[in-house]
């Protein structure tokens, strides 16, 4: 997996227990996902369609460095599939993964269209 984006967690991250908001997570997870997937498939015509399951295994705390990490997993006519993860630089704990995220490509009508990474072979889906 590959981590590019560090955060530092503040004040406003926060939820009413003081720890990291978990919409906060999900959207910086959601964030990185599509930088990740724009730069992969070389458009920012994409949008998120999918997240699986989201667990949160840890907390975070105010001043606490977050890096997130991201990988393809999966590539598809329209879409690709990645796998995300928050982890805590301060104590190595992951805060939540997320097994699997779908970016679709959009054409300019923001219907689902190929992207240059689809197989060519049609049996794939």
């Amino acid at each position: 997996m590959k981590y590019g984006t560090q955060r530092m967690v503040m004040y406003p991250h926060l939820n009413a227990a003081g720890i990291l908001f978990g919409g906060m997570a999900l959207s910086w997870i959601d964030e990185d996902a599509i930088i990740f997937a724009a730069n992969v498939l070389d458009t920012n015509r994409i949008a998120t369609v999918k997240m699986s399951e989201v667990v949160f295994k840890s907390a975070a705390n105010i001043g606490d460095i977050l890096i997130s990490g991201v990988e393809l997993v999966r590539i598809g006519r329209t879409s690709i599939t990645v796998k995300c993860e928050l982890r805590n630089k301060t104590t190595n704990h992951i805060i939540v993964d997320v097994e699997e995220v779908v970016i679709v490509a959009l054409d300019y009508n923001k219907k689902p269209t190929l992207h240059k990474l689809a197989p060519k072979d049609d049996t794939i889906a």
